[in-house]
């Protein structure tokens, strides 16, 4: 395994210094994260393909440091019934372009999550019994079957053509796709080249145990994100994990987002990337960093400390 870091976490930096501050911080690649819901202006699709000098001088700079790109990374919402899910779609395809220019293989991404019927304007995750009320197997069959199902036949088909060999969907909550069985219901239907990107941070909170996971996952894990929750104790036990309060209002929350090793020990981290070796996956792991308990330069080294500390190389 390889690390390598979202390069979200450092959008107030200049390419350049969000570049050596990856060397100085010793990891070995860099997830791009570019349109979609990302802020980061470092690697854009759009700004890429129409300036392709810009592209070779920054691939330039990325290689003068002993960087790889361990994936493009465009997180959104291609399902949303509104505008928002046009310009996502949009922004998804042109990351495929991309890599499909420079080499990239993978892709790192969300299922999307479509509105419950037609003529619905919001997204509606349901998470709720599919037995009740009766209309419940109709929205979900919609949902999936006339929704999910014929976008993601094509962009399968689009990476096919572009040369992307992997997609890895993140676990996310508010997603078609957020665990692993929503995983292999897509994948059963469009193909092996849709996988997880193995995110143990999402399924602690819900409650699932991410090394039973990635057993259950096997060859589906097509890439693993390094990030940590902390069930807060006392505070969950009165309201139960569903956590609506907003990220930085860590004192009053259930859950939050920690530093890699601030959650789960780093005993349980070893585990956790012993098993997902063991299943077959030897690849990049890439710290996600959203720790607002202490401050971004903080949580990022200790993260990263963490990691070097865990994963099975």
């Amino acid at each position: 395994m390889k690390l390598s870091i979202c390069t979200d976490v450092m959008g107030d930096l200049s390419f350049t210094d969000m570049l050596d501050k990856c060397v100085k911080l010793g990891v070995e690649g860099v997830e791009m994260t570019g349109g979609g819901w990302s802020p980061a202006p470092h690697f854009r699709a759009d700004e890429l393909l129409a300036d392709k000098g810009l592209l070779k001088r920054k691939l330039a700079e990325i290689e003068a440091r002993g960087l790889q790109i361990a994936a493009l990374n465009c997180s959104g919402n291609p399902l949303d019934p509104g505008p928002l899910g046009e310009k996502h779609r949009k922004e998804i395809e042109e990351t495929f372009t991309l890599a499909g220019e420079i080499g990239v293989k993978k892709i790192v991404t969300m299922s999307g999550l479509p509105e419950a019927a037609p003529g619905d304007t919001v997204p509606n995750w349901l998470v709720y019994t599919k037995s009740w009320p009766a209309e419940m197997p109709e929205r979900d069959r919609y949902q999936w079957q006339d929704r999910a199902f014929p976008y993601w036949h094509g962009l399968v088909a689009h990476a096919g053509k572009v040369g992307v060999e992997k997609i890895a969907l993140e676990n996310f909550s508010a997603m078609l796709v957020w665990n692993p069985e929503t995983l292999f219901r897509l994948r059963n239907e469009v193909g092996p080249v849709v996988g997880m990107n193995l995110d143990p941070s999402h399924l602690i909170w819900m409650g699932a145990d991410p090394i039973h996971s990635a057993r259950a996952l096997g060859a589906a894990i097509h890439h693993c994100h390094g990030k940590d929750t902390r069930i807060e104790r006392g505070r969950a036990d009165v309201d139960g994990l569903l956590e609506t309060r907003e990220v930085t209002d860590v004192a009053n929350r259930t859950w939050n987002y920690v530093a890699v090793g601030a959650g789960k020990d780093l005993q349980w981290w070893k585990e956790f990337f012993s098993v997902v070796r063991m299943m077959g996956y030897n690849d990049w792991v890439s710290l996600e960093m959203e720790d607002f308990t202490m401050s971004t330069d903080a949580g990022i080294q200790s993260s990263i400390d963490a990691l070097q500390a865990t994963i099975s190389r």
